[in-house]
């Protein structure tokens, strides 16, 4: 009888290692879809940017960004702080259709740094009849009440 006991604890030990090692498993394919649906959110906001600006609207580009006072841009002026300082730079140095051309990103590393941030690399460029221009740019995306925005943009 006690061999029966032994080998029946055995197999309960076993069973345990079996569901421990298969729940990763199963809750894989979760993980991965959420990952993916934050990757896809990402790109789709730099992809509508893109169309904004590319149709001479910065409001509706700057739905992108944080509205907050502690949005963070960085560009070859230096640091802005502010949703609204920000987009009033933009105002300033882009204040024609002409200035504004189409524009286009080029995604270099997308890469999730938590739940709550994704780091995103990639190029600028913008078509212009007045002549071409482009740099490089780094994002820090946040998840702000189940939506993602750029909290800090370093652009060259």
């Amino acid at each position: 009888m006690d061999g029966f006991f032994i080998i029946l604890l055995k197999n309960k030990i076993h069973m345990k290692k079996i569901i421990l090692l298969a729940f990763p498993v199963i809750l894989l394919p979760f993980i991965i879809c959420a990952q993916s649906a934050d990757e896809s959110a990402v790109k789709k906001i730099l992809a509508d940017q893109a169309a904004a600006w590319s149709r001479g609207n910065l409001d509706e580009y700057m739905k992108g960004y944080w509205q907050s006072d502690s949005l963070m841009f960085i560009g070859h002026g230096g640091i802005t702080y502010g949703y609204v300082h920000t987009l009033e730079n933009y105002k300033k140095n882009y204040n024609t259709i002409a200035k504004m051309g189409k524009l286009f990103f080029t995604l270099i590393k997308t890469e999730r740094l938590s739940p709550q941030y994704y780091y995103v690399t990639g190029k600028w460029f913008l078509k212009r009849n007045e002549g071409d221009i482009g740099g490089y740019y780094t994002l820090l995306f946040k998840k702000i009440r189940g939506r993602w925005v750029i909290i800090s943009d370093h652009t060259s």
